[in-house]
């Protein structure tokens, strides 16, 4: 595990040579299910040893319709998820999407995600850099592998050595997104961690509903692949009813399925690292 890593799960008893996880909710919805989450993904990473970061997006600025849900408010949404962390004793992680959403979700959070659309943002990287926080950078649904290391000099280049990058697909059509596994050793050329984002990467955009579709049933297969083809950590976003969730439901895990998928998911990476 990369040194910068360490210290957030240092509170947390894990196998050293185990994939870490982001996982939760795509959104705060309320306080309750932000902490149903990640209690129930803490206990089971717990048991079987895998480093854990919670995630939510305080805010969902990147939506097909303009009556879908965003969020609850920023700073009710980011003292949300800080609650939740520091009652888990867990490390967390959300979205940001300007300069100034920087500063601010900073203030609660142990790490700054740059959603795929942003990822060429050299002022919105250089304000993340800034805060001393590490960074990850999701890759572009329309940028390559090698092109991501210029996201990462613009971290590094303003000072910080924190970075993390996340492949989740590649646009195919209007419709649909496509995962290279070449990415995975790509990125990693660059001297960062790199996380595979098991349910963005399986979204279908653009629909005529004004609603992401998705494929969750290939969830597992998108992660399988990930752990063979060497990814240090996976995002996945799970949720007790997602057909219920007020953002992106179509394309999140159940949550009761997850732990099956972390005990394959085990199994490959002890066959890889062997």
């Amino acid at each position: 595990m990369n040194s910068f890593l360490e210290p957030l799960f240092s509170n947390q008893e894990y196998d050293k040579q185990s994939f870490f996880l982001i996982a939760g909710p795509c959104v705060v919805e309320s306080k309750e299910l932000v902490h149903q989450v990640g209690e129930q993904v803490s206990a089971i990473c717990k048991k079987h040893g895998i480093p854990y970061i919670l995630k939510a997006s305080y805010r969902k600025a990147n939506r097909t319709s303009a009556s879908s849900f965003t969020g609850l408010g920023d700073e009710l949404g980011l003292q949300i998820l800080h609650d939740a962390g520091k009652a888990l004793g867990l490390p967390t992680t959300t979205d940001i999407h300007t300069e100034k959403e920087a500063e601010l979700a900073a203030k609660y959070v142990d790490v700054l995600q740059i959603p795929a659309f942003l990822c060429r943002q050299t002022d919105l990287l250089v304000a993340a850099a800034n805060t001393g926080k590490i960074v990850n950078v999701k890759k572009g649904q329309f940028v390559s592998g090698e092109a991501m290391k210029f996201a990462v000099e613009k971290i590094k280049n303003a000072g910080n050595d924190k970075v993390m990058l996340t492949e989740r697909g590649t646009t195919f059509g209007y419709q649909d997104l496509v995962v290279d596994y070449r990415n995975i050793p790509l990125m990693q050329q660059a001297g960062t961690p790199v996380i595979m984002d098991c349910t963005h990467s399986l979204q279908q955009p653009n629909q005529t509903s004004g609603v992401t579709g998705g494929n969750p049933q290939l969830i597992g297969t998108i992660a399988k692949a990930a752990i063979a083809a060497g990814a240090d950590g996976l995002f996945i976003e799970t949720h007790p009813d997602p057909a219920c969730a007020k953002s992106d439901g179509a394309n999140m895990l159940r949550l009761e399925l997850l732990e099956d998928l972390l005990i394959q998911l085990k199994k490959i990476r002890a066959a890889v690292t062997a």
